[in-house]
């Protein structure tokens, strides 16, 4: 089967969800790779949204983490304190998914500001709960589209913390937790290099090149010494994602790329 590159990277997303884990989702791209893992490799993988369900199985995607498709789908709804405080501070979460507007060579997350933060260029949507998953659940993965725009050598805003300036930077912070372990996108896949915690190249996704990775990041990007090649989506996979989309496109009134 034929598939785009941004099935590609919800795939390849989806695949990093360990069975059985418990993960803290966001909305949008986190919230589609996470529901796709639930449907695919990861059947038992409990998914925690912000606004207290916990075990959600969604039929379609949330609009927001308000969307009543979470609660009634979910094993139990808890408060917002309670999410925080005693499953995410409480070291009860696994995986924190994130997306992102910017992101640093450390795995820094920009959700915040385009531009100069007291007169922007662009105003986005803000932290919500980023600022705490990324700081405190056991590990983070991130997802976003790559572009010279997106991957920047320094961040407008630092809204999430990942990896700090480097090194033992987090640590240093008090941040407990792995921190960002893999950054996930439409050309590869990248992971933080021991020691230095500077993200570099694992994977290629079939068919990009080196050059095309390097034109689309905002830093003078490395790759590891040997660099896999990402398995194709397969036709399970695709099936899946595609059907969730279509579903969530049916249930929202959208065309199915919006889904």
């Amino acid at each position: 089967m034929t598939y785009s590159t941004n099935e590609m990277m919800t795939v390849a997303a989806a695949r990093r969800l360990q069975n059985g884990s418990v993960c803290f989702v966001g909305i949008g791209l986190p919230s589609k790779a996470a529901n796709l893992a639930r449907l695919t490799s990861s059947p038992d993988v409990v998914l925690i949204y912000e606004s207290g369900p916990i075990g959600a199985k969604p039929s379609v995607l949330p609009l927001s983490i308000g969307d009543g498709e979470l609660a009634e789908t979910a094993d139990t709804v808890v408060p917002t304190g309670e999410i925080f405080r005693y499953w995410l501070q409480g070291g009860r979460i696994d995986v924190g998914f994130l997306g992102a507007a910017q992101v640093d060579r450390f795995g820094n997350i920009n959700t915040t500001v385009v531009g100069d933060y007291h007169r922007p260029k662009v105003r986005l949507p803000g932290a919500g709960g980023a600022p705490e998953i990324a700081g405190s659940a056991k590990s983070v993965l991130i997802i976003l589209k790559q572009s010279s725009r997106s991957f920047v050598d320094k961040l407008d805003f630092i809204t999430s913390v990942g990896h700090g300036e480097g090194g033992d930077s987090r640590k240093r912070l008090g941040l407990p937790g792995a921190g960002p372990v893999g950054i996930i996108t439409d050309l590869c896949i990248m992971e933080p290099e021991a020691g230095t915690h500077e993200f570099i190249v694992t994977s290629l996704h079939p068919g990009v090149t080196r050059e095309q990775v390097v034109a689309a990041t905002g830093w003078a990007i490395r790759f590891a010494e040997h660099v896999a090649e990402t398995a194709a989506p397969t036709e399970v996979e695709l099936t899946a994602l595609r059907d969730l989309e279509a579903r969530t496109a049916a249930a929202h009134g959208q065309a199915p790329g919006e889904a």
